[in-house]
Order: structure tokens, then C-alpha cells, then sequence
């Protein structure tokens, strides 16, 4: 008996993706051939596994290991024979902190998995799309012991790190774990430098425009963004400079609240450059004059794009504020455990968010080629999991075959059969 027959349809995107092999290769096997009971493949494979299918900690792999189903995803030939790696095994593979000794022979490329995360979304294109945006936003991962690089943040109000996640709607292009005494934007410009070079050796002529709220409203940025070709939208933080410049359009926000006791907004844009001399140059700045519950609430974006192109109120309305989808999609990330940074090593705890990173790829591919067209196609992960995933079956092994048995009751079994079926047909979308 199984609890998770549904982690056949993970092996089937898997196969759709050649994820797991891939992501195999992005490791180092430093062990002795003759005493592997365990590939490298197998072990990250349970572990990616395991997390999409809702088993956050090593503990549960006591258990998991004599499971037939995750035996089956996860690689195993014999599964009524053979059980996969145990707790102590699966630790040294994910507690590594890059010293090989006696118990961590194994190690990873970090600049491959990176790679490996960019490539899967170009692979996801039939053909070049005439313009991507991409979104990056930082969130905090709270700590409760002495990790490396742990500090307290002033505004989370507690010891943590900040990673930073890289999207292009739900395809996540890259997380990088940092340690949280930094600016929100330190170290963005070298992952986005990188991720848009890989993307243009693909798409050369592809148009792109990166997305980010006022924590990434940096010169720097802007900057490197105007001299490679790059359009962006940024949220920029309040200031009485910038409330008075809007004053007027405020007003009148404020007269048609008055007159209608309904939100209100006007939108204003301007030139702005900064006083301190902080940005080299003047910039396009967007500003929402908003009255709402009896109070004003101004917001402010910067931009590249022309006014001709994206009309102040349609460049936030429906540019700049599209980005909060990137929201559910870091939620996404801690349902499947990004948020288990338990290691004292810090480049430990990275690996743990690219297994997290790595079952959420999983889990959005099924949901992209598996669940295109059924009421499942938008779910979020947890409820893919709960109604895809956690599905009781009767698991009977013979010598030519494996058959799997649900339940007549199950009440998907309509989207579970489409969604297999649709994974098992012609490669694209």
C-alpha cells in the first residue's frame, strides 16, 4: 500500500523535463565505486521527490525508503527488493559544506544548477516569445540556531536569511541564499547579469523587461539596464520631494473622494533626478496620487518604458502591479520547504533551497504540460499536492510488470487521467 500513488505523474514531468538526470550531473561523486548502494541520481531524485510529495524532514526517509511508489520514481530496479538511502545517507548529501572528509564526499556545482534552472524554462518555449519580464524579489527565511551568515533583520524583527528569487512568470530562473545584514538589492545585479546572458545566447533579439518593487530601485541596476538594452519598472520609495511634486493630482484625488466616498486615484509623471546625486541621470517616474479611506495613499514607480508605449496609469495598473503574482509563487517555495535552512553551513542550507527550488520546477511542469485546460491548470502547489498527489493505491508487483490500483471513489481521477495522459503525448507546450 502506498500514500503517494500520485508521484507517478512527477515521474512522468520528470520525464517530459529530463530534470532529476540533469540535475544529478550537477554533483560531484567523490566516493568509492565498489561500496555505492546509492547513486547520486537516486539520492537527490528520493529527495526532490519526497518534497513535492509533502515529506519535509530526512526523518520521514526511515520510512519512505520501503515505499514502492518513491522506490519506482526515484530509480530503484527491484522495488519490492531494494530500499532506497536512509536518513544518514540523505544527510551527507545535503549537509555538505564543500569539505570532503570521511562523511561528505559528495559536493555540487552551484554555477550548474544555476544554469540547469535557466535552461529548463528556455526548453519550455517552442520559439523565441517576442518579449519576457522578469521579477525579482527578496523574502526572509527565519533561523532558530547558529547557522553561518545568520544575523538580525531590523524589519522581519528577527534572525534570518534574505534569498533572493529570480521568476519569469512561473518559471523560477534562480534563488540565491544571502545572509540578511545587506541592502535588499546587494548582489541582484550579478544573478541578473547572468540569467539575461544565458537568456539572449538563446534569444538574441528577445525584448526584456526586469520587475522589482523600491527595494531594487538602485542606480546600479538602472544603469546597467540602459546600457545593455534592457527596459525595467521599478517601485520607488516615498519622500516628501516626491509627495509634493504630486500635490496637485492629490487634490484633486482628494475632491473626488469628497464627491463620491470611493477610492480615488490620479496618476502623475515627471522627470526625476535625484538631489544627492545618487542617480547619474534623470528618469521617468510614474506616481498613483490616491486617496482612499479617508487618507492618502501615494505610491511611485520608475521606468524606462516610454510614455508612448505605457500610459502612466497602464504602466502601474497593469505592468507594475502584475508583479505581486511573483508572490504566490515564492509562497510556493515554502509549502515545499525552501524554508528548511536547519544546516550550521550556509552553502549546506543552498542546497537545500535548490532541492526546494528544484521540486517546485517539478511541480510547476506538471501543472504547465499535465494540468493544461483541466479547473487544475492555475493551483497552487499544496492543492496539487493534496488532490493530484497524496492519493491512497494498491501497488502489486509481478515479474514482467507493476500495476497501480486506486481507489473507484477518488473524486479526480477525471484530471488525474488527463493529466497523465497529457504528459504521456507528443513532447512541447
Amino acid at each position: 500500500m502506498t500514500t503517494d500513488a500520485g508521484g507517478l505523474l512527477l515521474r512522468e514531468t520528470d520525464r517530459r523535463l529530463n530534470l532529476l538526470a540533469r540535475l544529478a550531473e550537477c554533483f560531484v561523486d567523490r566516493r568509492d565505486p565498489r561500496l555505492i548502494r546509492h547513486s547520486v541520481r537516486e539520492l537527490v531524485s528520493q529527495r526532490v521527490y519526497a518534497l513535492a510529495l509533502g515529506y519535509e524532514d530526512l526523518n520521514d526517509h526511515e520510512q519512505l525508503r520501503q515505499d514502492p511508489v518513491l522506490r519506482l520514481i526515484a530509480g530503484k530496479q527491484d522495488i519490492d527488493q531494494e530500499p532506497l538511502a536512509g536518513k544518514s545517507t540523505l544527510q551527507r548529501l545535503e549537509a555538505n559544506d564543500g569539505a570532503a572528509t570521511r562523511y561528505s564526499k559528495i559536493t555540487y556545482w552551484c554555477d550548474a544548477i544555476d544554469e540547469l534552472l535557466v535552461n529548463v524554462f528556455l526548453e519550455a518555449h517552442a520559439a523565441p516569445p517576442g518579449e519576457i519580464v522578469i521579477d525579482i524579489d527578496t523574502t526572509d527565511v527565519e533561523l532558530h540556531g547558529g547557522q553561518e551568515g545568520r544575523f538580525f533583520h531590523g524589519y522581519y524583527d528577527e534572525y534570518c536569511y534574505l534569498p533572493l528569487y529570480i521568476f519569469c512568470g512561473e518559471h523560477l530562473l534562480g534563488v540565491r541564499l544571502r545572509s540578511a545584514n545587506i541592502d535588499a538589492s546587494a548582489g541582484s545585479l550579478r544573478e541578473i547579469a547572468r540569467i539575461i546572458g544565458q537568456i539572449r545566447q538563446r534569444w538574441p533579439e528577445v525584448r526584456i523587461t526586469l520587475r522589482g518593487d523600491s527595494g531594487f530601485c538602485r542606480d546600479e541596476l538602472m544603469s546597467w539596464c540602459e546600457q545593455n538594452g534592457i527596459d525595467y519598472v521599478f517601485g520607488f520609495a516615498r519622500n516628501e520631494r516626491l509627495r509634493r511634486l504630486i500635490a496637485e493630482g492629490m487634490g484633486q484625488a482628494a475632491r473626488q473622494y469628497q464627491q463620491t466616498e470611493k477610492p480615488a486615484r490620479v496618476f502623475v509623471e515627471f522627470a526625476y533626478q535625484t538631489t544627492t546625486g545618487s542617480w547619474e541621470r534623470a528618469r521617468r517616474v510614474v506616481g498613483k496620487a490616491e486617496y482612499i479611506d479617508g487618507k492618502e495613499n501615494p505610491r511611485y514607480v520608475v521606468t524606462s518604458l516610454a510614455a508612448e508605449s505605457w500610459p502612466a496609469q497602464r504602466l502601474y495598473e497593469e505592468r507594475y502591479c502584475a508583479r505581486g503574482d511573483m508572490e504566490n509563487r515564492i509562497k510556493e517555495q515554502f509549502t515545499l520547504f525552501a524554508d528548511r535552512a536547519s544546516a550550521e553551513a550556509m552553502r549546506a542550507n543552498q542546497l537545500r533551497m535548490y532541492l526546494s527550488a528544484m521540486a517546485y520546477v517539478l511541480v510547476s511542469g506538471l501543472r504547465r504540460l499535465g494540468l493544461k485546460a483541466t479547473e487544475l491548470a492555475t493551483a497552487q502547489a499544496a492543492t496539487i499536492r493534496a488532490r493530484l498527489l497524496k492519493i491512497g493505491g494498491l501497488v502489486r508487483v509481478s515479474v514482467r510488470r507493476v500495476v497501480f490500483s486506486l481507489a473507484a471513489g477518488y473524486p479526480w481521477a477525471r484530471i488525474f487521467a488527463q493529466a497523465h495522459a497529457q504528459l504521456r503525448g507528443a513532447a512541447g507546450g
